[in-house]
């Protein structure tokens, strides 16, 4: 039965899709810097992504929180309302057809919103579903992004060397559509990036790079960044004209680099996947609700 909440507007090029993979994020608690769906959109964007549905948000959004915008495009007024759209980009050189799932992270009913996720999932018989997010960290903004991956899927957590997810405690969107796929045996996995903490409000073209590569990794795809490098290397000379105003934060972020480089000499982090992971597992834990 056709779920009445996904509202579709090209739901034939569904049957064109080639061994499709699913990649979603979600604006909100998930998206520190924005680099979540800042790397959703730059994929959106860059393989010509079509709209063929969305999510609508009538039944998932306090539209006291998510307001909706008037705009007035061609002299005629438009209300535009939050929505979770669904996109679909066909890849020539590619493995994998990608569908594209983007908005915002609900506030009603998450059960019943996952059920629209899973819904497209098992319509396309999706290969795979991997879901982005980003988190604050104690990071420097000067060094290399760490991209955190883990999966409930053994399979893929050995083809990739991933650790198995065990996080228990507070969770986002994300984290509800992994445990639902997890349940009905969908294989999947969660990339995140780290946005240094002192610069929490800014937007993270940076997180959003380092997201957007590893993920062409793990999809086997060729993809051009010249646009997010040009605007990470423009961001980190902002952030560090910002950090040289303030003697605390230049003495903070100094030893930021200091504990990032010595952990880098001795290699324990990267050798250790699981010890990345636990990062995430504490931001979760301890930041509910401050993104």
């Amino acid at each position: 039965m056709a779920s009445k909440f996904i509202k579709w507007t090209n739901k034939e090029l569904l049957n064109e899709l080639n061994n499709p993979v699913i990649i979603t994020a979600f604006e909100g608690w998930n998206d520190a810097g924005e680099a979540a769906t800042t790397a959703v959109k730059y994929f959106q964007d860059r393989f010509s992504a079509i709209k063929v549905g969305a999510i609508e948000s009538e039944e998932f959004f306090d539209f006291t929180i998510s307001r909706p915008v008037i705009e007035i495009p061609d002299e005629h007024r438009e209300i535009i309302w939050p929505a979770t759209e669904i996109l679909i980009a066909k890849m020539f050189d590619s493995k994998h057809d990608l569908v594209i799932i983007v908005g915002h992270e609900p506030q009603l009913r998450w059960r019943t919103f996952t059920e629209q996720v899973i819904e497209v999932t098992s319509l396309i018989e999706s290969h795979m579903v991997v879901t982005l997010g980003s988190l604050l960290t104690d990071i420097p903004h000067s060094r290399p992004v760490k991209v955190f991956g883990s999966s409930d899927d053994s399979e893929l957590a050995k083809r990739l060397n991933l650790p198995l997810s065990t996080y228990e405690g507070p969770t986002g969107i994300v984290g509800v559509i992994n445990s639902v796929l997890r349940e009905k045996e969908i294989p999947s996995m969660s990339l995140w990036a780290g946005v240094p903490s002192y610069v929490s409000g800014a937007h993270s073209p940076k997180a959003a790079l380092a997201l957007v590569e590893r993920l062409a990794d793990v999809l086997e795809i060729g993809i051009s960044c010249t646009d997010l490098e040009i605007a990470s290397a423009a961001y980190e000379r902002q952030i560090n004209e910002l950090v040289a105003e303030d003697m605390d934060t230049a003495e903070y972020v100094n030893q930021l680099e200091e504990d990032f480089d010595h952990n880098s000499e001795v290699n324990e982090e990267d050798s250790n996947p699981e010890l990345l992971v636990s990062e995430v597992e504490d931001f979760l834990r301890n930041q509910t609700g401050q993104i």
